[in-house]
């Protein structure tokens, strides 16, 4: 995962509801969930869900499936686990501070 490409992730995870949204996604695993389940487990209107649906479609933190008249939002688990390593991978390896002086 690149720099860009987790700050774009991290940034649409970086509003409550959103942040909310997205636990309640994962919750409801792979099956996914419909709008109109999220919308009565977030208790917000129609229009919010679908501005932050839409944000963590962006970013790839969320899949939609049309499936005939109804559209179902899943979790990315492959990304989304790729973002968590991309976070820890270098976890307890020490720092290395370099200067501008060792860089030259």
């Amino acid at each position: 995962m690149q720099d860009r490409d987790a700050a774009e992730a991290l940034a649409a995870l970086g509003n409550t509801t959103r942040l909310k949204l997205f636990r309640l996604l994962v919750r409801a695993g792979n099956e996914g969930a419909n709008v109109g389940q999220l919308q009565r487990n977030l208790e917000i209107p129609a229009s919010t869900l679908a501005h932050h649906l839409s944000s963590l479609v962006r970013a790839g933190l969320v899949v939609q499936e049309r499936q005939g008249r109804v559209v179902i939002s899943r979790v990315d688990f492959r990304l989304t686990v790729g973002l968590v390593s991309y976070l820890t991978d270098e976890c307890c390896t020490g720092l290395k501070v370099e200067r501008e002086e060792d860089a030259a």
